[in-house]
């Protein structure tokens, strides 16, 4: 199944009801600043904003940019790349480019401008969607590498190189464009990081977003009433898999920008979100807040709160027995993270490679485990021999 028949099916169950949130204390002054300067994470106001949207919107939102993508002639084949912080409309832009039929390629707002224009050269990408943060970085590369592509910008002051994405996305009928996609066509590439060099490439098939998908609900036991906390960058397949739980389960989901303590507690308790994600040094920095007095319990609701999942890196043992501390102080919220390195490790080869063999790898022998990298690592290297 297409990973967009689980929107096009909760535009219709759950319509008016809550898909996402955005709560984004970043907002910035403004003041002129360079990218070098631009503060990517953390906050520079007092008061949060707020914005949502429903599913019925989301995916009318999804729709207008899918039928502007094909106006200007793109469809299956071409590769649309998404260089923004976490914003509402993020997850409506990806999921436009799937309705289209096209493939979308993820960027790391991290990136330098050489490695955004390596990434789009290597995914052969045709379109650029873009926010202010990185416009500096985007026009260093305009006459070199972007200069024959089409630039859309999402946000205030579009720069005189791109295009306004909010006007020309609103002048776009909200009709599904229902181009026809099946589960084995391409639909994303995901690039790493490029600590150990420049950024890998990973292909995902519409299969494989919508295995994970299913996976995520049924690792988390996620329901209709839940609330999903989101807050690493959406970039990152972490984040945006473990949002596909809630696509599932057709619930809604806070998008957060902010990692301080009081910030994800502040989330937590005003949204009355039910599971949360994170990394290990944000639930070290959490501990850390709440054992020194700078975190009160008692200031925040917090019953509601059900499952923290630490992810990401192997945590440590101290780190889950003080959690476990800390849960019955709250209430019964449950623990979960993978239980050593080698695990880990098989689990992320079999995610990353559409495989989707996570709960097996976790519960496999020794020897097995062994073999399932092996299939993985074969899988790897076809997938990124089929990149252009």
């Amino acid at each position: 199944m297409p990973i967009t028949d689980l929107l096009r099916r909760n535009a219709v169950q759950y319509r008016d009801e809550i898909a996402l949130i955005e709560r984004n204390p970043a907002i910035q002054e403004p003041i002129r600043v360079t990218w070098r300067d631009y503060d990517l994470i953390q906050s520079t106001e007092t008061q949060p904003y707020r914005r949502t949207i429903t599913w019925g919107v989301f995916d009318e939102k999804a729709n207008r940019f899918a039928n502007l993508l094909l106006s200007r002639g793109v469809g299956s084949g071409d590769k649309v790349a998404i260089l923004l912080m976490n914003c509402l409309e993020w997850l409506p832009i990806y999921f436009g480019v799937l309705k289209c039929g096209a493939t979308v390629v993820p960027l790391n707002f991290r990136y330098t401008s050489d490695e955004i224009a390596y990434c789009m050269d290597k995914a052969n990408v045709d379109v650029l969607v873009f926010g202010p943060e990185f416009t500096g970085r985007v026009e260093e590369i305009v006459p070199r590498h972007a200069a024959h592509r089409l630039l859309f910008y999402v946000g205030d002051d579009c720069p005189t190189f791109a295009e306004n994405y909010g006007v020309l996305a609103n002048n776009c009928p909200s009709s599904d464009p229902m181009i026809p996609i099946t589960e084995d066509d391409d639909a994303a590439i995901y690039f790493s990081s490029g600590t150990t060099g420049f950024p890998k490439a990973i292909l995902h098939a519409h299969r494989s977003l919508s295995q994970s998908a299913v996976m995520e609900q049924k690792h988390h036991g996620q329901t209709h009433d839940d609330t999903f906390l989101l807050i690493p960058p959406l970039y990152h397949t972490g984040a945006k898999m473990h949002w596909f739980g809630s696509l599932v389960a057709g619930s809604p989901a806070v998008i957060l920008r902010g990692i301080k303590p009081h910030i994800i507690f502040d989330a937590i308790s005003e949204e009355h979100c039910t599971i949360v994600w994170l990394l290990v040094p944000w639930a070290q920095d959490i501990l850390v807040a709440i054992e020194s007095g700078q975190l009160k319990l008692e200031d925040f609701e917090l019953d509601q709160w059900r499952l923290m999942h630490i992810g990401a890196q192997p945590v440590p043992k101290s780190l889950i027995s003080r959690w476990e501390r800390i849960s019955r102080i709250i209430s019964t919220i449950r623990t979960t993270a993978f239980p050593n390195r080698r695990v880990l490790a098989v689990c992320i080869w079999a995610w990353r490679t559409s495989i989707m063999w996570a709960p097996l790898a976790c519960l496999a022998t020794a020897g097995k485990r062994a073999w399932l990298t092996k299939r993985a690592t074969r899988c790897h290297r076809a997938r990124w021999a089929s990149l252009p």
